[in-house]
Parts: C-alpha cells; structure tokens; sequence
C-alpha cells in the first residue's frame, strides 16, 4: 500500500494542479482510478493509453495542446523516455503512479519526476493493489466505493471494503461471493465493470463521451440506465459482447490438459479480456490468448506462477517485451516468433 507521506505527497500535487491531464491505462481499474481523481478535484482532462507496452512519446504532444500544467500517469508500468524527456522540456511536474513490479525505471534527470509505486515500496509497504484501489485511498470518498471495487474487480481484486459495498448495494452482488472473478463475472455490478471495459475500445471521441458520463454518475445503476446520453456506451457494450461470446467459445475448443493456446486476429483487441474469462472458467489450466496484427502479436497470459515462465520464454526471443503479475501477465512479440513461443511454453509447463 501507498504510505501516508506518500498519500500526502500524491494530494498535494492534485491541489496544486489547475489544469492536469491525466493518462490511464485503457481498462476499467485505469478508468476508475482516472474518475475517482477527477471527481475529488472537479478539474482535469483524460486520455486512455493504447501504446503498449510503454506510454510512447506521441503522447507527450496532448500535454502541450491542452495546455496542461500538471501531467499524471496512472497503471502503465512502462514510460518511454522520450515520453519523460518531452514532459520535461515542457517543464510540466509528472506524477507516475503505478502498481506493477516492474524493472526498475528511474528518471533521477528530470527534478520534476515523481514516482509512487507500492510494488517498488520496502517490507511491510511493498503490494501491488490495482490503480483504482490506490486513488480510492488517496481521495477518500466514500460515496465514490462503488467506482473503486468495480475497477478492482477487473483487476482480479477483492478490496477491503467489499462487504460495505455489498451491504449498500445487495441487488448488485450476490450469495457467497469469494473471489475477485466471482465477481466480475456473475455479479450485476461485474456487468457494469465489464462494459466499462468494452467501452473503452471505442474511438477516443465516445471514450470521452463515456469519460464525462461516467463522472457525473451518482450510483451505479445511473451507467447503464437508459440515457441519450450513454447510448454510446450501450450500443457499444452489446456490439463487442456478441463478437467477444463468439471468440470465447472457439477458444474453449482449444483447451487441453494443461494450458489453452488460443490466439486470433482482426480489429477487437481483448485478448486480455478473454484471457481473464478462461481463467475463471478453468483456473487449473495455464491460459495464453494472442492477438495478431501486422507484424506482431500481443499475448496475455494467466496461471500459477506464470510471471516466472514468461521471463524464461522472453530470453530465448529476441525484440521480445512483457511483464505484469506473479499470474498474470501481458507480452508483446514478433508475429514470425509465435510458434516458437507456443512450444517454449508447452515445455516449460
């Protein structure tokens, strides 16, 4: 967890900020946390990331045309340094709060840098709660939970103020309710958590829609209640749904003993998605869903340990890229390279 000088630290910059601009990771836990700071200080824009694995420097260039004064970075574990330098240059603090135990980036050149990460913290401090459950903590409003536990949720985390959300909310939870998937996939509020998700593979123009919409909820119910104003959202959901329920059933006809090998291609990148779905379903199982497009394939894996076997994999593959959590984990690798990450895989397992 975030310490209290570090919560401190973290407040302070967003007092300070007039006009920040805040970069999230294009998920529900990085959208939550994004709306969990908006609404604590009623000001700044925000921008999802789709760079992967780094926040790259193209979008440096956004600070400038927005005219910000204040940048924040919120669960992207990797920044290009030309995204930093150009921040910079600007003369713009970057606040980067994180979550994930990635190698260690530092940037001890630029004086207005500042890192918050409770992965990277030392013995008792050191965890890795997802980025919705960090910005919960550092605004502190409590009528806001219910934004917080759905970004967690997404995020394979059942946060400690679960049994308040369920005693508010009881239409939206459910009957013994003991695992973060539990919950996103067989809850109502899971279905909101998940339309999230899908929402966020829009254009940038109805991402904003959504942004706006989505701070001016009230409750939970208020975000998929019939509204012209989220009828983006709506339209949205259902679309990628369809086409996401048709990919789910091809890839439960390639599990086998040990692991699900599934990988696919087109436009709809959810490769992340699916992965997290297959996991619940057959949690015994290593999972591996790749997304092949153009000369490279983004795989997200999940499984005991499986952080441990990507770094093994990754040292046998040149221009190869991932990281993530001790289960859970995303990697990025040239097309060409596919097969022979499947039987590096097959082996280790």
């Amino acid at each position: 967890m975030l310490t209290d000088k570090q919560i401190q630290e973290i407040k302070e910059h967003l007092e300070k900020a007039q006009n920040p601009l805040f970069f999230y990771d294009n998920d529900a836990d990085g959208l939550c946390a994004f709306v969990l700071l908006r609404r604590l200080i009623g000001r700044g824009k925000g921008i999802a990331i789709r760079s992967y694995p780094e926040l790259d420097k193209s979008y440096a260039n956004r600070a400038q045309e927005l005219n910000a004064d204040y940048v924040f970075v919120l669960d992207k574990p990797v920044l290009s340094p030309d995204f930093v330098k150009k921040i910079d240059e600007l003369n713009l603090p970057l606040v980067w709060i994180d979550h994930h135990d990635m190698p260690n980036q530092e940037f001890p050149e630029f004086k207005n840098f500042h890192l918050y990460n409770p992965a990277r913290n030392k013995g008792k401090d050191k965890s890795d709660e997802p980025i919705s459950y960090l910005a919960y903590k550092i605004a502190g409003r409590k009528e806001d939970l219910w934004i917080s536990l759905m970004g967690c949720i997404s995020d394979h985390f059942l946060p400690d103020f679960t049994d308040d959300f369920a005693k508010e909310y009881p239409e939206l939870w459910g009957k013994d309710i003991k695992a973060p998937f539990q919950a996103y996939f067989k809850t109502e509020i899971g279905k909101i958590a998940d339309a999230l998700n899908f929402g966020l593979k829009d254009s940038m123009t109805n991402i904003i829609l959504l942004q706006n919409y989505f701070i001016a909820c009230k409750n939970p119910s208020d975000v998929l209640a019939e509204s012209s104003r989220n009828v983006t959202l709506r339209k949205k959901y259902l679309d990628i749904k369809k086409k996401y329920n048709s990919l789910l059933e091809k890839a439960k006809e390639h599990a086998h003993e040990k692991m699900i090998f599934f990988e696919y291609s087109g436009e709809l990148s959810i490769s992340s998605n699916l992965a997290n779905e297959l996991n619940f379903l057959y949690p015994k199982k290593y999972i591996v869903v790749a997304f092949k497009k153009g000369a490279v394939s983004n795989i997200s894996m999940r499984g005991k340990n499986v952080k441990a076997i990507l770094d093994k994999i990754l040292r046998q593959l040149e221009h190869a890229s991932g990281g993530g959590h001790e289960d859970a984990v995303g990697a990025r690798i040239k097309l060409e390279d596919l097969g022979k990450f499947k039987e590096l895989m097959e082996k280790e397992i």
